[in-house]
């Protein structure tokens, strides 16, 4: 006699996920085919990843070692450049090449580890605050505030005054002070996704409240979350550089296209080059950020109208 239940097929499971993913997957990349705002950010970011990780391999020259000599050297180019330095040399002799593929290094450790940590901070403390509600969400929500009314930059250089200029301070001083952002958009998500249905059942067979956060909540506002880190990441690099200008971010021999911005800027009128294609590097990976994350928002936001066709 045949039962009416019948034993699932080892493995099918993980065939209908992989499966899943794989079609999640196809759709993503189709969007991102026929998005030019898309590919062009993600070229951009691809671009600078690379420049940053095969470093070594693309310049001969170490992007401190000064030569009084050369300096202030055109690009090649120009009237009096060389080709061992096709980007012009610096007010030290260093080759800007060198120092602008170094630079992105820093800017990319710096942006994404400063997201990472205000990423974590905000997550958390949006989780506690728009599930558990009541005071918690009142003293939160009103250090928050205490945190928007201090200006931020103002209180970055307070911060790397005291502790001193380095990339793992500038990491924490970046994330502690912009938490604020992720923290107020994981609450709206969170007081939307609590109140639905299938929290409601979760929580009537005897869903902890731990479970609930992890299991049903959490899945539900990583969309959210990674369009804002995505966002946030450009906005570091610029941070980034403004302490490095003002000379409280990356401190020699690092490489930061801050750093080298600043040195330039009284060379503006007779050297051009030695603030330009920092001032460039930075101009470049920020618009591809931007344009990634305005992409990632459009693909992972079921309320555009990307995802209703």
């Amino acid at each position: 006699m045949t039962g009416s239940n019948q034993m699932p097929i080892p493995g099918s499971e993980q065939k209908k996920e992989s499966s899943h993913m794989q079609g999640e997957f196809r759709y993503i990349w189709k969007q991102l085919i026929i998005s030019k705002t898309g590919m062009l950010g993600s070229v951009l970011v691809l671009l600078v990843v690379l420049i940053a990780i095969c470093a070594p391999l693309l310049t001969s020259h170490d992007p401190a070692a000064v030569d009084p000599l050369n300096r202030l050297k055109p690009p090649a180019w120009l009237d009096g450049g060389a080709s061992e330095h096709w980007l012009g040399t610096d007010n030290l002799g260093r080759d800007m090449w060198s120092r602008i593929v170094y630079g992105a290094r820093v800017s990319l450790i710096v942006g994404m580890g400063a997201v990472i940590v205000s990423g974590v901070i905000g997550a958390i403390l949006g989780l506690l605050s728009g599930f558990y509600g009541k005071w918690l969400d009142a003293v939160i929500m009103r250090v928050g505030d205490a945190f928007m009314a201090i200006p931020t930059i103002l209180f970055m250089l307070v911060v790397m005054a005291i502790v001193g200029p380095g990339i793992t301070t500038l990491i924490f001083v970046i994330g502690v002070t912009n938490w604020v952002p992720f923290t107020r958009i994981v609450r709206s998500e969170v007081l939307s996704i609590k109140e639905r249905d299938f929290v409601h059942a979760a929580r009537s067979i005897g869903a902890k409240n731990g479970r609930l956060i992890i299991k049903h909540i959490l899945p539900n506002i990583l969309s959210s979350f990674i369009v804002i880190c995505g966002m946030n990441v450009g906005t570091t690099i610029i941070m980034e550089a403004s302490l490095s200008f003002l000379g409280l971010g990356i401190k020699p021999p690092d490489v930061s296209w801050g750093g080298m911005l600043s040195d330039g800027r009284q060379y503006v009128a007779t050297s051009w080059w030695v603030a330009t294609f920092p001032g460039l590097a930075i101009t470049f990976t920020v618009l591809g950020v931007i344009f990634l994350g305005d992409w990632l928002r459009d693909v992972l936001d079921p309320r555009t109208e990307t995802n209703k066709k």
